[in-house]
């Protein structure tokens, strides 16, 4: 596992845009998932890397492949903490371990780089499977909102999708997923 750089900004907005394709279908628009998501995914990717003070990225590769990567914003939330705002896992490599190894890298960041050692993410209602995941790791879903559109634009959203705000209060209870491989 590695940080990101700003040469990295392609590699995971395409694994960003496939990942949302397979799990968001339903949630956000087709016109969005099935057009050029790539290109705004790597917009916004070149940004953040670019601009990273706050926040951290760190990439999982194997064999030069991008595997996996997590993007946690800093002290994002005066209650809630800092936001694991993507964990992404490319889809032949789930269940091997890669998610929770970057949770733990997340949570260790936030131990080291935020004011407080409370984290938390939005994962959509639909997606059963992330939540049972998160569930799994110790996170407690503490409530539901609407989901904000992609890039400000509703027309990205399919109807009004839900999500759930899933809260780790104190992040040394991850301190078992930290793996330097």
């Amino acid at each position: 596992m590695r940080l990101a750089g700003v040469e990295d900004a392609e590699r995971v907005a395409v694994l960003h845009a496939d990942s949302w394709r397979r799990h968001y279908r339903g949630a956000y628009a087709d016109s969005f998932l099935d057009g050029d998501v790539v290109a705004d995914r790597g917009s916004v990717w070149s940004a953040r890397l670019a601009a990273s003070s706050g926040s951290e990225t760190v990439l999982a590769e194997y064999g030069g492949r991008l595997v996996g990567f997590v993007h946690v914003v800093f002290d994002s939330d005066p209650e809630w903490g800092s936001l694991v705002d993507n964990l992404h896992v490319v889809h032949d490599g789930r269940r091997a371990g890669i998610g929770s190894r970057l949770l733990g890298r997340a949570a260790r960041a936030v131990g080291v780089r935020a004011g407080g050692g409370a984290m938390y993410l939005w994962v959509l209602e639909q997606n059963v499977a992330a939540q049972r995941f998160y569930l799994s790791r110790g996170a407690t879903c503490v409530e539901t909102a609407a989901v904000p559109p992609p890039g400000g634009d509703p027309a990205r959203l399919n109807g009004s999708p839900r999500g759930l705000r899933m809260v780790w209060p104190d992040v040394a209870t991850l301190s078992h997923l930290v793996d330097d491989r």
